[in-house]
């Protein structure tokens, strides 16, 4: 349905405040690409994927060789890119990712695959077909928050997208595999007890601005509660932010940092086509 029927149908606007924000959800907003080709597609997945290191990079959320991000193939869904093992998050470009396969095979790529990546992610795509991308690296803020053993409280606009949508997981006890996939059912993230956060979602693009925007709540929750601010927000109205917030808000999101690193690092995408 176009902007301009859905307009139609709202109630006429009773105040200028309501006319002006009736008119202004009327317009177009950015959409995702259409490929011509699932090579069109898979190139510019691992762009993406390879952008996400880069700026995770930047934030500094590498901690030596730990972390990982990946996307699966698109053409053949058993199959998915991700970082190589040992190799900076600074440095990754496109021709660098490796392509692994469901039962942790190296299909495609030169470098060491990823020890501890890969039985996470693999587990977490054999589960979740509709899942297209998974993140998880060792933040301070994250892994500082998963010390405490508490959900994050919807204290923001922010926090309110994780509301209902986002489970407590020991990955020391249970492992991370089958058991931390089945974690994931119904959720867009992961708080890994006393390790670090884990997102996923139907993009890199999703994937990535989820978990930077999870990691800048828990900074700003330890921050609250630091000077002893202890408000939230009705959870009825956080229970309906969370359901607003879909696939396309977290591509739409991350587009702004796309284009930022694209800039400033474009030999990011790599030399192959």
């Amino acid at each position: 349905m176009s902007n301009a029927a859905t307009a139609s149908q709202q109630p006429a606007p009773r105040t200028d405040i309501e006319r002006r924000f009736q008119k202004a959800m009327g317009y177009p907003r950015p959409q995702p690409p259409v490929f011509a080709s699932v090579e069109e597609e898979r190139a510019h997945r691992k762009h993406k994927l390879a952008a996400a290191f880069r700026i995770f990079g930047k934030l500094g959320y590498d901690e030596g060789v730990m972390g990982h991000i990946s996307a699966r193939d698109p053409e053949n869904p058993n199959h998915f890119w991700m970082n190589p093992f040992g190799l900076s998050f600074n440095l990754i470009s496109a021709d660098d990712l490796l392509l692994i396969d469901l039962d942790g095979d190296l299909v495609q790529g030169e470098g060491y695959p990823h020890p501890g990546g890969i039985p996470l992610h693999a587990a977490i795509y054999t589960r979740r077909p509709d899942i297209l991308s998974v993140a998880h690296v060792h933040s301070l803020y994250g892994r500082t928050w998963t010390t405490n053993g508490r959900l994050i409280p919807p204290a923001s606009a922010e926090s309110a997208v994780f509301f209902g949508k986002h489970a407590i997981y020991d990955s020391h006890a249970h492992g991370e595999g089958d058991l931390l996939a089945q974690a994931l059912e119904g959720n867009r993230a992961l708080l890994l007890k006393n390790h670090g956060l884990l997102t996923v979602g139907q993009s890199v693009d999703e994937t990535a601005y989820l978990f930077i925007s999870l990691e800048k709540v828990c900074q700003s929750q330890i921050a609250a509660e630091s000077m002893g601010s202890t408000l939230t927000m009705d959870e009825e109205y956080a229970r309906r932010s969370a359901e607003r917030f879909q696939a396309y808000n977290g591509w739409l999101n991350f587009q702004p940092l796309y284009q930022s690193i694209l800039k400033e690092q474009p030999d990011l995408l790599g030399e192959a086509p």
